[in-house]
């Protein structure tokens, strides 16, 4: 009998199910939605219980665009959103209804009070971890403990996103190298949870749950799990990854100095090394590969395909994306001056101030919709140029770029991009499936259906090359979008001040 593998794409709006063969050729996919909640200001939270429901739903979604007999589907393997917060009592029983996701930042006096016992540099060089530091889960648990001591004393352990949808698969609490690498307290090249961050914290090192690698089979299905999925008991549950690392496995970039493009809700540049990237003044983000002995380190905003989704749902609900996008190309390079700083969920550690707000720049009386669109797509383009300038400073980028996710799939965005880089953008295949083929990867490895993961350069088929068609077009448009994103740190500082 042929046998399956189902990939769980575990992300910021929802989940997505998709069914791959032994070849890792993706047969179909289910998606099923959730909401993020906003209950103060910088309180970014989800409902585990709707993460759950997804799962199930995604998963009856997909069998009915692809019916098969469920017995041959042979393991599952998780990629999810990264420095959640999913506290869980010695029964595991869900100690908060709602919890914080990556984007929280709701962690003000946890952040000054850790860095009273360690320096923030000494911090970064050790963890990697260049987003700024609220959004991790360490400050969170602290902020839990500060704000909420009731729940606090109840923890038995701290999982993460996806960590928590293997424990309702399999009943087993664990994470993996590179979920646990963006808790805050992980030592990158010691491969370990670090006893002096942890003391800084001043938290309990039990409340950390044990590493195991992204393939290790954490069981098989409980009889609860399989019932609601409507799958076999026997399913192998690998640990599964964060999705940045997922995305860097699934996209090819698991050998030395090969590099990608994710365009998401947030957008990153990153490139996967045996050594870590880290540079206190850049300050790129690094997660621990789920491929071992690798790590991927990366650039990023936060406000990218999040920026546009904004626009349309603010001035044209009725519009498709590409109608919006082939809008912006009536409007000429530049937008006719208007510049659209991409910083509405805050700012990376690129900027001054994680405080810092996005907004628009030089509008007049005679500004079109065209306008403020070329504006928000060229604000993404140059925030991710920036990010790119970043990396490439204190590392090698190569000049072509593999571009995935739902940002890549439009051809004029895909030329802005091309155009702003100065490198040639390639799309595959693999498109937006480049998470749940990286957890398809690591089941499939985990499971002994593949030996390693070289299966992977086959799946690939390039679809698509944007070579930069202008010389210089867009220097004095990047020039003004640098000041207009000076003036917006400044201009938040004094508002946050």
């Amino acid at each position: 009998m042929d046998q399956y593998i189902i990939a769980y794409d575990f992300g910021t709006g929802g989940t997505k199910a998709s069914l791959y063969d032994a070849a890792g050729e993706c047969l179909a996919s289910g998606f099923e939605s959730y909401e993020t909640l906003y209950p103060q200001d910088g309180w970014h939270e989800q409902r585990p219980a709707d993460w759950w429901q997804s799962v199930v739903e995604s998963t009856r979604k997909l069998f009915e665009a692809y019916p098969l007999e469920k017995a041959a589907v042979a393991a599952i393997g998780v990629s999810g959103h990264s420095l959640g917060l999913v506290p869980l009592d010695a029964d595991g029983t869900l100690l908060r209804d709602q919890v914080p996701i990556w984007s929280d930042s709701r962690p003000n006096s946890q952040v000054p009070e850790f860095f009273g016992h360690v320096s923030e540099e000494e911090w970064y060089m050790l963890t990697g971890n260049g987003f700024p530091p609220a959004l991790y889960t360490v400050f969170k648990i602290m902020w839990l403990r500060d704000n909420e001591p009731e729940t606090f004393a109840k923890i038995h352990t701290v999982i993460g996103t996806k960590d928590y949808i293997n424990f309702k698969m399999t009943g087993v609490v664990a994470t993996d190298y590179s979920y646990a690498s963006g808790s805050g307290v992980y030592d990158l090249k010691g491969w370990r949870y670090s006893a002096r961050l942890i003391a800084a914290s001043g938290l309990s090192p039990e409340l950390f749950p044990k590493i195991v690698p992204s393939t290790e089979v954490l069981g098989t299905l409980t009889a609860a799990a399989a019932a609601e999925l409507g799958l076999p008991e026997s399913v192998k549950v690998v640990a599964g990854g964060v999705d940045n690392s997922c995305m860097a496995l699934g996209a090819m970039a698991f050998r030395e100095g090969a590099c990608y493009n994710a365009m998401g809700s947030s957008s990153w540049i990153a490139v996967s090394s045996a050594e870590p990237v880290l540079d206190p003044a850049t300050r790129p983000y690094v997660f621990t590969h789920v491929v071992p002995g690798m790590f991927a380190s990366a650039t990023a905003i936060f406000s990218a395909g999040s920026s546009l989704r904004w626009l349309k749902e603010t001035l044209c609900p009725e519009m498709d994306y590409d109608a919006l996008i082939a809008e912006a190309q009536t409007a000429p390079p530049g937008a006719n001056g208007v510049v659209f700083v991409p910083h509405l969920a805050g700012g990376s550690s690129l900027d001054e101030s994680p405080a810092v707000r996005g907004g628009f720049l030089n509008l007049s009386l005679g500004t079109t919709r065209a306008d403020l669109v070329r504006a928000v797509l060229e604000g993404i383009c140059f925030g991710l140029k920036r990010a790119l300038d970043a990396l490439e400073s204190v590392t090698s980028v190569g000049e072509e770029m593999l571009a995935v996710g739902g940002g890549s799939r439009n051809d004029d965005w895909m030329q802005l991009y091309a155009d702003i880089y100065g490198k040639t953008m390639v799309r595959t295949n693999i498109d937006q499936q480049a998470a749940a083929l990286g957890a398809a990867a690591l089941a499939a490895v985990g499971s002994g259906l593949w030996a390693d993961f070289s299966p992977l350069d086959a799946v690939h088929e390039v679809t698509d090359r944007k070579a930069p068609s202008t010389t210089g077009e867009y220097n004095g448009c990047y020039a003004r979008f640098l000041e207009a994103n000076q003036l917006a740190c400044g201009f938040s500082q004094g508002i946050s001040g």
